[in-house]
């Protein structure tokens, strides 16, 4: 039934608004008759007792009180004085109380009602007593004459129902003030309820709150990142969100702030699956404006990290497994020719061709092993170094490289060690020249400084390019971020952050890329200082 639905939050916090403006103006109305009471009461005692104490000290007035006719000479006089003045009464008497003035002529000649000791003692009082007039404000003065003598006595009076009739005359103007504020208070309050309708949706305080407690359960609940953000700041972050961007999150309670990056915060062009690096994690995002005036957008965030490493180990394993059946080729054509070598007669020929290959392939390993400490990367280096002779690519570590394991462990952890020589060699792997197709690997670490170079005879990037790719999956491979690439260099360059290292790229005997750990190596040479390599290693590349 529509009178069962609650009412709505501006409908309340109007009624209860409006009920504290009715007292309010109902409270102000009563004292602003209440001082115009007192001030009317204050006003008429003051006014009385200036003419009471005018009268008593009046000369004439003594002179009168010792005449043979007080009445006749007084009576005129107090009338035009009460008549100019507006009090209720003037009353001239004797010292006995015997009345020479009043107002009505019949009561002259009659006793005072009203207290006279005050007065006869040479004080002057004001009282409120009830006359012959009724309840009245009056003043009593002594009269004096020359030598000092009380001959008489002056009272003055405004009635309380001539003072009623002063201050109820301002109360249209009280009544009419009310309004004019009930009113301008109404028209306000009319036009906060209709924003408020329009802010919360006319929905009751009940239905709010619910609402909040579901918003907010969702908001920690949802396992995909949210983020709310407004002139480019966030207002609305929620725990998965906060995990994603902020390395120590997962704490709900937790209030560090969250930095996103200018690409989702800035612009009005939405934003579809981009990846992004953060944190060594990788990160799908989505933006989406929201048409306002402030703003605003709608982010949100996937965790592809694991994803992107399973995608990665199936690529190396498909790769491993091409390069096994590509051995097996190759090793079923080499037993071929030595089981027919051997039926030819010609054994020793057979043997020397089967151990050469084995003495090659050991060879390859021992170099590997004895320059790389670290079992880890040997793995990673022989592990592309496969990959490279199954894509027809000449793969070299330099005699230079050389790094133990426990150089290794003091300059960089083992899987950050790996980020960063597996995607410089992958990156170089797919750039290199078609036509001369060769890459060349040093790695240096001497306790103190970790020199990773990794150059190819790719035609390389310039310095603004080789920028640009160190942020969100730029690529300039096909299929660019959809393909989930040009995140390689991106991680790369997380990890050389994170330990204050440098990571520069230039064009000399090859496009070479180098990232330095721990400080700066010297060399005797300018190219071999700035890529890590000897000159030797220059000229060997040049010439090929």
């Amino acid at each position: 039934m529509p009178w069962a639905r609650p009412r709505t939050l501006a409908g309340e916090a109007v009624a209860w608004l409006l009920a504290m403006v009715v007292v309010i103006i109902v409270c102000g109305s009563v004292l602003a008759v209440l001082d115009a009471r007192y001030d009317a009461e204050r006003t008429a005692r003051q006014q009385v007792t200036a003419v009471a104490v005018s009268l008593a000290d009046a000369p004439s007035t003594a002179a009168a009180l010792v005449s043979a006719d007080p009445a006749a000479v007084l009576q005129p006089v107090t009338e035009q004085v009460r008549a100019a003045t507006g009090v209720g009464f003037i009353t001239i008497m004797d010292v006995d109380r015997t009345r020479y003035t009043h107002t009505n002529p019949s009561l002259i000649g009659q006793n005072y009602i009203g207290s006279v000791d005050q007065a006869l003692a040479g004080q002057v009082f004001t009282e409120t007593y009830t006359g012959s007039l009724g309840p009245s404000i009056r003043t009593i003065a002594p009269v004096r004459s020359a030598d000092g003598r009380i001959v008489g006595l002056v009272a003055a009076g405004i009635t309380l129902d001539t003072l009623t009739d002063n201050w109820r005359e301002q109360l249209p103007l009280i009544i009419a003030i009310a309004a004019a504020a009930l009113a301008t208070a109404g028209s306000g309050l009319l036009l906060i309820r209709r924003r408020l309708l329009r802010q919360t949706g006319g929905l009751a305080p009940s239905e709010l709150r619910l609402m909040y407690e579901h918003h907010d359960a969702v908001l920690h609940a949802v396992r995909e990142g949210l983020v709310v953000t407004e002139n480019g700041l966030p207002v609305l972050v929620n725990d998965e969100a906060r995990r994603l961007l902020v390395d120590d999150a997962g704490d709900r309670t937790s209030r560090e702030p969250v930095r996103l990056p200018d690409f989702l915060v800035t612009g009005d062009e939405p934003l579809v699956d981009v990846a992004y690096a953060q944190s060594g994690r990788i990160l799908l995002v989505n933006r989406s404006p929201v048409p306002s005036d402030r703003g605003a957008a709608v982010v949100t965030i996937r965790d592809r990290t694991e994803l992107s490493e399973a995608v990665g180990e199936l690529d190396s394993t498909r790769r491993f497994v091409e390069a096994l059946r590509s051995q097996a080729h190759e090793s079923a054509n080499r037993l071929h020719t030595i089981v027919a070598m051997i039926e030819m007669g010609r054994s020793d020929d057979a043997a020397r061709l089967a151990t050469t290959e084995l003495q090659l392939s050991q060879r390859l390993i021992d170099r590997m092993t004895e320059a790389v400490g670290e079992p880890a990367l040997s793995a990673l280096l022989l592990g592309k170094s496969a990959q490279a002779a199954e894509r027809g690519i000449t793969f070299t570590l330099t005699e230079d490289s050389e790094l133990s394991a426990d150089d290794s462990d003091h300059l960089l952890p083992t899987g950050e060690m790996i980020t960063v020589v597996g995607n410089l060699i992958d990156n170089a792997l797919d750039a290199c020249d078609p036509d001369d197709p060769w890459v060349e690997v040093t790695v240096i670490g001497d306790g103190a400084v970790l020199h990773v170079v990794v150059a190819d005879s790719g035609p390389g990037m310039d310095p603004g390019e080789f920028t640009r790719a160190q942020e969100r999956g730029y690529t300039t491979k096909p299929g660019g971020d959809a393909a989930g690439r040009g995140l390689g260099l991106a991680l790369v360059a997380q990890v050389v952050a994170r330990h204050e290292g440098t990571l520069t790229a230039e064009n000399t005997y090859g496009s070479v890329v180098s990232v330095t750990i721990g400080g700066t190596r010297d060399t005797e040479s300018d190219v071999g200082g700035a890529t890590g390599v000897s000159d030797d290693e220059v000229e060997r590349g040049r010439s090929r």
